[in-house]
């Protein structure tokens, strides 16, 4: 059965692929921010009560060596008991103990079994909860990552647009002015400035 959190991730994955495209673009997509922002608020209120939950399983560990303990120090208790009925009856005493001595042995192994059997339970619940952990912060590591990536794109598209708007105006500037030269180098100069911030936005 799927947790909450795995169900909210395949929400925002299938929203996103149900996004259209902008026009003219291929990569970039149109998204509703206020939806998207609805899931990612929900994914965050979550994930504290997931991970709190697979915390209690791993805590729940010390619960189950404890039960196995009496369960193993009642079978000993039994096994002294048993002992302690063999030697008090009539029979040979090199046969009472060699038979107490087997059933103490017996439980003692039995004991040892359960405590076994109860840390190795322990342990694949406890390494079950972290690997669900480490794939829920997968997911939203990937998730974020492709926000990035994405809002870089998009920075990188706008000023490439602006850069080529500026181009054609600046062409047409010097067609039409008589003074062609002055022209162009006020705009040479411009275009330095503009390259200038275009790699400043680049680098943040």
């Amino acid at each position: 059965m799927n947790s909450r959190i795995e169900q909210i991730i395949d929400e925002i994955e299938d929203y996103i692929e149900s996004c259209k495209y902008k026009p003219l673009s291929n990569t970039m997509i149109m998204v509703n921010k206020d939806e998207l922002e609805d899931l990612l608020s929900e994914l965050r209120r979550k994930t504290p009560d997931e991970i709190k939950r697979y915390q209690k399983m791993i805590s729940n560990k010390e619960a189950i060596l404890a039960d196995a303990q009496a369960r193993a120090d009642a079978i000993i208790a039994q096994a002294e008991v048993q002992t302690t009925e063999l030697v008090s009856e009539h029979q040979i005493m090199q046969q009472a103990y060699a038979q107490a001595n087997e059933v103490v042995l017996i439980a003692t192994n039995q004991a040892q079994e359960i405590l076994d059997n109860a840390t190795n339970d322990a342990n694949n619940i406890r390494m079950g909860a972290i690997q669900y952990t480490d794939n829920v912060l997968k997911s939203l590591e990937d998730i974020i990552g492709h926000a990035m990536e994405t809002t870089k794109a998009r920075t990188e598209n706008l000023l490439s647009s602006l850069q080529g708007c500026y181009d054609v105006v600046n062409a047409n500037r010097v067609e039409l002015s008589p003074e062609g030269e002055d022209l162009e180098a006020d705009s040479a100069e411009r275009g330095t400035g503009a390259a200038s911030q275009k790699l400043q936005v680049t680098e943040i």
